[in-house]
């Protein structure tokens, strides 16, 4: 075969590199769909409030008013998503849930720009039962997320 030939087959060598590729493709789709359905959307919301409550542990131990100021807000959407997406599965943690979230949130928001350390006593103590709402929501949604 001569130069000239092999020159005028253009694209030959690339159709099946492109078949391959579309092939792989749709396998990752699948494989990406197949995991997705598997677990109820509310098992990412509940890592995600997992994190934003860990914040709220390092922020409250630290005595740090403005960064567990922000981490409640944080707290708050992530506990609403959460909410939101659970509740027809578990009324019961999810309720305990909003109820120590706002608890937290009336307590924070009473507290002076320069406060006691009772009033940190309050925060943290709220704080602590925010912890235990979540915790027992993960431990009950456990098998349903793992």
């Amino acid at each position: 075969m001569s130069a000239m030939s092999i020159k005028s087959r253009p694209g030959r060598a690339a159709a099946p590199a492109l078949v391959l590729l579309a092939l792989v493709a749709v396998a990752v789709a699948v494989a990406l769909t197949g995991c997705s359905s598997s677990k109820p959307a509310y098992c990412t919301d509940r890592t995600n409030l997992q994190s934003s409550v860990n914040g709220l542990t390092s922020s409250i131990s630290s005595r740090d008013v403005s960064g567990v100021k922000s981490q409640v807000g944080k707290i708050q959407n992530d506990a609403t998503t959460v909410v939101n997406s659970a509740k027809g599965d578990f009324p019961t943690e999810t309720s305990a849930i909003t109820s120590s979230v706002d608890a937290l949130r009336g307590s924070l928001g009473a507290l002076p720009s320069s406060p006691s350390a009772a009033e940190i006593a309050t925060v943290a103590k709220d704080g602590a039962s925010v912890v235990s709402s979540v915790k027992s929501f993960v431990d009950a949604s456990k098998s349903k997320c793992s």
